[in-house]
């Protein structure tokens, strides 16, 4: 029997980069992948690639920026699946810039999608996951939400709320059998990260490995967290970023 044999699984952002690498990664393991995002071509792209190699997925668009648009495709997983075993809080934007340059609307967009989503989806699919005795969140954050770097305040911010709700929830929900983890990536290559250029490599050559992640190798340290494989893991970070907050 393969390892998610018989669970389902949310992926937000899982059209592109590190959440589709996730969601392909997910359904090998045999896991029913259930896919959110904006771009309904490339969606549906990542479920059909899936199910050609012989695994399950379903894509919901979603233009997640609220309380009510979490709870809407929380209710439309639902008429998917039975349940959601794993949630992986992977959709995010990260805009780099001068704090001066920040619009409030900027801000809020930011917050929106980065913190309150993932809080929302949370308070949606944990009490369940508690109640039935088990269940994995993985969230998705920055190694910029570690130290200090010029532009990056705001998105850094946001993903460090969602490092501190990552050690909250696993303290409220992991004595129900519910584990709560983060990966924090370093500088990955992805289509997302493209239009960063030298920036991405710069921040790449600040770390010992010396160079960017591929999504899949972010999507491996997801899939460590998502299974029993990390069975003792409750409200940790995991840096995946070459080394680049030991140094």
């Amino acid at each position: 029997m393969s390892e998610l044999q018989d669970t389902s699984t949310l992926v937000t952002g899982g059209t592109s980069g590190i959440g589709r690498a996730a969601a392909i990664a997910l359904a090998d393991l045999g896991a029913h992948v259930l896919i959110s995002g904006r771009d309904e071509v490339r969606g549906n792209q990542v479920v059909q690639d899936i199910r050609s190699a012989g695994g399950q997925a379903d894509f919901l668009p979603a233009d997640l920026r609220d309380a009510a648009s979490a709870r809407s495709l929380v209710a439309r997983a639902r008429e998917l699946v039975d349940q959601v075993d794993v949630l992986v809080n992977n959709a995010g934007i990260y805009p780099l810039g001068p704090t001066e340059r920040t619009t409030e609307r900027e801000f809020d967009a930011v917050f929106a999608l980065n913190v309150k989503v993932p809080y929302f989806l949370v308070a949606e699919l944990a009490p369940e996951m508690a109640k039935r005795g088990h269940g994995v969140i993985v969230n998705v954050t920055t190694m910029v939400a570690e130290f200090g770097a010029t532009g990056t305040g705001l998105y850094g911010a946001s993903k460090a709320a969602l490092a501190l709700l990552t050690k909250s929830w696993a303290a409220e929900f992991g004595p129900h059998g519910v584990r709560v983890n983060a990966v924090s990536p370093g500088p990955t290559r992805t289509d997302g990260t493209a239009e960063l250029g030298d920036d991405l490599d710069q921040l790449a050559a600040a770390a010992p490995a010396g160079r960017t992640a591929t999504a899949e190798e972010i999507a491996d340290a997801i899939i460590f967290l998502a299974t029993d494989r990390s069975s003792f893991v409750h409200g940790a970070i995991l840096p995946v970023d070459g080394g680049r907050i030991a140094v």
